[in-house]
């Protein structure tokens, strides 16, 4: 009888402190600790750390970041988002249980950041209410709108040649120091009237380029409605490797919410080159260029996610202008190749062009929208078209030219009409034009009326009719910017009044290529 007893008051003691257990286990919170095992540049290999996930945010000591990169049967491989000279072997590291994520929100409008939301300019800390993660499933075929609305870059070769629409993929390539970042900070300037909040992404940039560039963008009241994110050379490759995706997810934020977002990555190159450093490290198999197998599938699935969305999903639309370095003007290497075959077309900004002062030194026979006239004012297709056609015929017409002694007068002429387009396209930094000024001056070139200037005089005619599309048209520009095209009459009316502006000034000019090809 006594053992009886005995027995039922230890299994009520079991119970109890099987009751207190529980409760302590569902109180106290777990974590999950891990060790480091090896120490290299910008990785590390853990253990313990069996359940971890891909992209699942870790935390070394000293409050250092990094994220799993390699899921392996034995240990773990990470990424240092942080500085870790400080960091030793065989300290703890912890699994914070969710996946790599970044800050969204308004408050990030004219901040500098990196892609973790830690504020790199001198403003107070970001706390903003939302996060998302930095991967996200691209939206379906049947969430995509076509793309119809232009994003006006103010860039005259581009808006009326390679036209650039809201939603669309457009690649920006060339050599170095030719002029791929100018476009890009150009086009976000040229925003600052409009609604489309930009995004400026440096990718393993020098920190004083990336300084310049921000003070350009705020020099002309640009920041205001853009979002810095940088990671600098100097930053560890991990950090480097999830910049634009950081990036890209603040800007679906503001998709979301039916807005239209432009994000400059700038540039992909560099990108590229900080996965294979890391995907080496780690020990995953090379392939091309020593690049791992799946340097495609990085920039795909990144690029994929910039779309314009149907009504239905909000409407909004998220602008893609990566930008490639070529070397040696090799635009059929590993990189720039597969990101052509992404994109929905290229900005190729040619050495050739800028080392002769022709800037923006875009090459306008290797450049291409394959979205094409679908995203133009109504003004520029009537005019777009032939002057693209002159062009062409000019830039074939010259090199032959430079063979022959003797040429027919209509040749002269296209060669004459040629050169003014031409010098029609130069641009100076930081001045992008409206719509209007640009149609404007593309009706007078088709017209002829500057073939018999001199390229100084050209240029004053430019600004004479610049501003007369702000004094006395101003009925007329705004029809060209609400989208509406022009009648037979209000053409005449254009290139008459144009006319009237700029020949009479202009009728004692010499033209300066008279005796350029004369007989010898």
């Amino acid at each position: 009888m006594a053992d009886y007893r005995l027995k039922s008051v230890l299994q009520d003691s079991l119970s109890a402190v099987q009751q207190v257990r529980e409760k302590l286990e569902k109180e106290l919170p777990t974590r999950a600790v891990g060790r480091l095992e090896y120490l290299g540049e910008g990785i590390a290999h853990l253990s313990g750390l069996e359940k971890a996930e891909t992209n699942e945010l870790l935390t070394f000591e000293g409050n250092r970041m990094g994220m799993v990169f390699n899921l392996e049967p034995n240990h773990v491989g990470a990424v240092f988002l942080d500085k870790h000279h400080e960091i030793h072997v065989g300290s703890e590291v912890q699994r914070t249980h969710r996946v790599m994520d970044v800050p969204v929100g308004e408050e990030l409008l004219g901040r500098t950041i990196d892609a973790i939301g830690r504020p790199l300019d001198s403003g107070d800390q970001i706390r903003t209410g939302q996060k998302r993660p930095i991967e996200q499933e691209a939206p379906g075929m049947m969430d995509r709108a076509p793309v119809n609305v232009p994003l006006q870059t103010g860039l005259k070769v581009v808006d009326a040649l390679v036209p650039i629409g809201r939603g669309q993929r457009e690649l920006i390539l060339g050599d170095r120091q030719t002029g791929k970042t100018a476009v890009a900070v150009d086009t976000i300037i040229n925003q600052r009237d409009s609604e489309v909040i930009c995004i400026y992404c440096a990718i393993g940039q020098k920190s004083s380029d990336v300084a310049r560039t921000i003070a350009r963008l705020e020099e002309h009241q640009s920041l205001n409605h853009t979002i810095v994110l940088v990671a600098s050379g100097e930053d560890p490759p991990g950090l480097v490797y999830i910049t634009p995706y950081a990036a890209t997810s603040i800007g679906e934020f503001f998709r979301d919410q039916g807005r239209d977002v432009l994000i400059v990555y700038d540039d992909l190159s560099k990108h590229a080159r900080a996965y294979r450093e890391l995907s080496l490290l780690l020990r995953r198999p090379p392939a091309r260029e020593a690049y791992p197998g799946d340097i495609f599938y990085i920039h795909s699935r990144l690029l994929e996610r910039s779309t314009h969305l149907i009504d239905e999903e909000g409407g909004g639309s998220l602008t893609a202008l990566p930008v490639v370095e070529t070397q040696a003007q090799n635009i059929s290497a590993y990189i720039p190749t597969n990101l052509i075959s992404i994109t929905d077309g290229q900005v190729y900004l040619s050495p050739d062009l800028y080392q002769k002062g022709i800037m923006p030194a875009i090459d306008v026979g290797k450049s291409v929208s394959r979205v094409g006239g679908k995203t133009q004012l109504p003004a520029y297709r009537k005019v777009a078209g032939d002057l693209r056609l002159s062009y062409s015929q000019f830039e074939e017409l010259e090199v032959f030219s430079r063979f022959s002694t003797r040429l027919d007068e209509e040749t002269k002429k296209k060669l004459q009409r040629g050169k003014r387009i031409r010098e029609l396209f130069k641009q100076p930094q930081y001045q992008p034009l409206t719509a209007a000024e640009q149609v404007a001056v593309l009706y007078a070139a088709a017209n002829g009326l500057f073939d018999r200037m001199d390229p100084e005089r050209q240029h004053q005619a430019e600004q004479e009719i610049y501003q007369m599309m702000h004094d006395e048209l101003k009925q007329l520009s705004d029809k060209i910017l609400s989208a509406e095209s022009l009648s037979d009459e209000e053409e005449k009316e254009l290139v008459d009044k144009i006319s009237d502006k700029i020949v009479p000034a202009a009728e004692n000019d010499e033209t300066i290529d008279g005796d350029e090809n004369a007989d010898t």
